[in-house]
């Protein structure tokens, strides 16, 4: 497990190797370690990609120095192939093949959202935040809240979630070794212990331009939704958003005054039908149909009777079939084998749960009952 993780760390420092070939080579050859050894033979007649495998001493050093500093600073190390590597963003062909993480939250559970926005977040703003986070507490609460860490809009969103008591993880655009802007520490040292930090930057690397940028896809690839807050014409947020889609994930926005400069991107993403317009939780739990999850905490205290024969929907019927061949089965990996939208099938799953048919795991995977 060490070795894999110590060449996949190795394979990310390599130069002239783009990430999707990394990602490739490393696939056919079953893994990083095993990429290193066949590293002669899989260059075959390509002199560009054989320079680049060659040589991997100083990338195999400073993976060793970083595997350390993790192992001292209780740091884990996501391999892509790893189970609790965030299943979601695995589906994206530019997902890093590494990621560094501290928390206590599951990368992986059923529901995951994004709140993104400006770094100039008004009141207005903040008060939308506050009272979204409030009542998805109530609507969903196993709802595990995504971010940036930035100001504005991100660190309203992670400290409203760490008041309401739920769980909250920011990605950030440097290592693991340093807190960016530093006057978010105290908060980010309180989501260590609900929530968590994950980056795909080893330690000492710094908060340049270029990081932030790199690091929207991964607050896009990890969820299941993206709600831009407030956001000028121009901004990071609409980068995530638009990352977002092209992941095809979901994606909101609050609407704001006409002309106010801090919501104009809100509402062009509207306006150009990349964002469907939400004025509060309840509008988004419907959309996303999270709306049963309320329901199903209300029927689990009552106690879910279990028909001997529940009639199933051809949909829910095909969702059986997927879980009879593998069963305990990601959301993630469901939607991939059945083809079903990740919103229908949150919503399918809910009733089969209702009908005593699956139950959520830990990880949130979905396992089968004998029929």
């Amino acid at each position: 497990m060490r070795d894999e993780k110590l060449y996949t760390l190795a394979l990310t420092l390599l130069k002239g190797i783009s990430l999707t070939q990394k990602r490739e080579l490393t696939d056919n050859a079953g893994g990083a370690r095993q990429l290193y050894e066949q590293r002669a033979t899989i260059a075959g007649d390509t002199p560009k990609l054989k320079n680049a495998l060659a040589d991997w001493d100083d990338a195999l050093a400073a993976a060793e120095a970083e595997l350390k500093y993790d192992e001292q600073h209780n740091i884990r190390v996501l391999c892509i192939g790893d189970d609790d590597y965030p299943q979601r963003l695995r589906q994206c062909a530019d997902a890093p093949l590494a990621l560094f993480y501290t928390g206590t939250a599951d990368l992986n559970q059923p529901r995951v959202v994004n709140i993104v926005g400006t770094r100039h977040s008004s009141p207005y703003g903040n008060d939308l935040i506050r009272r979204f986070v409030a009542d998805l507490r109530q609507l969903s609460p196993q709802t595990l809240i995504v971010s940036g860490l930035a100001y504005g809009v991100d660190i309203i969103a992670h400290r409203q979630a760490l008041q309401q008591g739920m769980e909250t993880v920011g990605v950030l655009a440097h290592g693991l070794d340093d807190i960016y802007p530093p006057s978010h520490r105290t908060t980010a040292n309180q989501m260590v212990g609900q929530g968590g930090m994950l980056t795909e930057y080893f330690t000492h690397t710094r908060p340049v331009k270029g990081n932030f940028v790199q690091r929207n896809r991964i607050v896009a690839g990890v969820s299941d939704a993206c709600i831009v807050v407030e956001s000028a014409a121009k901004g990071g947020a609409l980068i995530t958003a638009s990352i977002a889609q092209d992941y095809n994930r979901d994606v909101f926005a609050f609407p704001g005054r006409v002309g106010d400069p801090y919501s104009e991107g809100c509402n062009h993403l509207v306006r150009d039908n990349k964002a469907a317009l939400i004025t509060s939780a309840e509008d988004f739990v419907k959309a996303m149909h999270w709306d049963g999850d309320t329901r199903l905490q209300q029927a689990r205290r009552e106690g879910i009777e279990r028909p001997l024969f529940p009639n199933l929907s051809a949909e829910e019927q095909l969702i059986i079939d997927c879980l009879r061949q593998q069963n305990d089965l990601p959301l993630s990996l469901l939607t991939v084998k059945t083809n079903i939208p990740v919103g229908q099938l949150s919503s399918l799953l809910f009733q089969l749960e209702m009908k005593g048919v699956v139950k959520t795991l830990a990880g949130g995977t979905y396992h089968l009952f004998s029929l």
